[in-house]
């Protein structure tokens, strides 16, 4: 078959893997990773900051939060920076995950369990992702299985979920293990993008920068846990003070501001 009857994707193969895996790390695997932590802030945040209303914890993710949904354009930035590099990395993967072949049964090998792995929380995490906007963006709970989000009272809603949501503690395993599967694959294909550029040649650069990638996902793997337990076990009654609390307390500053 000539080049000119190949397809767009055979002609073009090497230059849209490159943007594919890149397209992984910025700007999926960047979101990923301040996503993670300013869900771990409801843990973290009462270790490094002094609580003004009572929780630290629970007014540090309330601050992340809303300062995240009062970004200018952030519609615009959702689109371009998240959304559209989303679809064609997951429209993409898929194409190359269906068209690839693993010989796991036969050499059940390390680098085969990885890119299988790889393969499957993909396909997972896509699932996983479209839900979570959905129930974010359109309040489309999927029977209760994913949250409905609060803007102002954005710690108490989802521990109530995690919580006393319909699905009880299975929505906690169920955030986790989606999450986890996410992390992985944007650890593993960290390390497979330093071989997809040329910048992992030998064998000792390739481990040298999986210690690097592992130590990453370990990482974003831990604040995964540090938040859905933070919220599975967050004192919701507690958590609504807090944000009454922090929301008065802007209420009032505004009136005083408008009177002089």
């Amino acid at each position: 078959m000539t080049e000119f009857h190949q397809g767009f994707v055979e002609r073009h193969y090497f230059l849209l893997r490159r943007l594919h895996s890149l397209s992984g790390i910025f700007p999926i695997g960047l979101f990923l990773l301040l996503h993670l932590t300013t869900n771990s802030s409801i843990v973290w945040g009462s270790w490094l900051n002094q609580a003004k209303h009572g929780h630290a914890g629970v007014e540090t993710f309330q601050h992340e939060v809303e300062y995240i949904n009062n970004l200018p354009a952030l519609i615009l930035m959702e689109w371009g920076l998240l959304f559209l590099p989303l679809i064609f990395h997951a429209v993409l993967g898929m194409y190359f995950a269906s068209t690839g072949k693993t010989n796991v049964e036969r050499y059940p090998y390390q680098k085969n369990w990885r890119y299988t792995l790889q393969r499957v929380s993909g396909y997972v995490g896509v699932i996983f992702i479209v839900m979570h906007i959905l129930s974010l963006r359109f309040q489309i709970s999927f029977g209760g299985l994913m949250p409905s989000f609060e803007l102002h009272a954005a710690s108490s809603s989802t521990a109530e979920h995690f919580q006393n949501g319909a699905w009880g503690a299975f929505a906690s395993v169920f955030y986790m293990v989606c999450v986890l599967g996410l992390v992985f694959h944007f650890a593993n294909g960290l390390w497979t993008a330093g071989i997809t550029w040329g910048l992992t040649v030998s064998v000792q650069a390739q481990k040298r920068w999986g210690y690097i990638c592992a130590s990453l996902g370990f990482g974003l793997a831990g604040a995964t846990v540090m938040a859905v337990l933070g919220f599975s076990m967050l004192d919701i009654q507690d958590a609504q003070k807090v944000e009454q609390a922090i929301h008065s307390g802007e209420v009032a500053s505004q009136l005083v501001d408008g009177a002089n």
